[in-house]
């Protein structure tokens, strides 16, 4: 199985298991080069976006990345989690909607128009 593919399974399953809610996967490939696969999941507290964020970010330096990162740590509302080939974002469900995220990646965009 695909590296990429195989942390985005567990990253997943950790999101799933520690209660965060609507998990959304969006495969990056063709559309950026800045990860393979994106996910966007919402917590339901500043302390619970807190907690999934740390917990993703131990499970990518489990599985052998070192350079992973968390950003947005003064955020309440929103992290980052930046695993090189995978990108978690975890939102407040308030935030999330404003900046739709999910709907700006999954629309099909053609190559030439992908300037990251």
């Amino acid at each position: 199985m695909d590296k990429s593919l195989d942390l985005k399974n567990k990253i997943i399953k950790k999101l799933d298991f520690n209660k965060a809610l609507d998990i959304v996967t969006i495969d990056l490939e063709g559309k950026s080069s800045i990860a393979d696969y994106m996910i966007i999941a919402s917590g339901t507290s500043s302390r619970h976006i807190q907690a999934l964020s740390e917990q993703v970010h131990e499970e990518i330096k489990n599985s052998g990345i070192v350079n992973c990162k968390i950003e947005g740590k003064d955020s309440k509302d929103w992290k980052l989690v930046d695993g090189i080939d995978l990108v978690v974002h975890i939102f407040n469900p308030e935030k999330r909607k404003f900046y739709e995220l999910e709907k700006m990646w999954s629309e099909l965009i053609p190559k030439e128009k992908v300037i990251i």
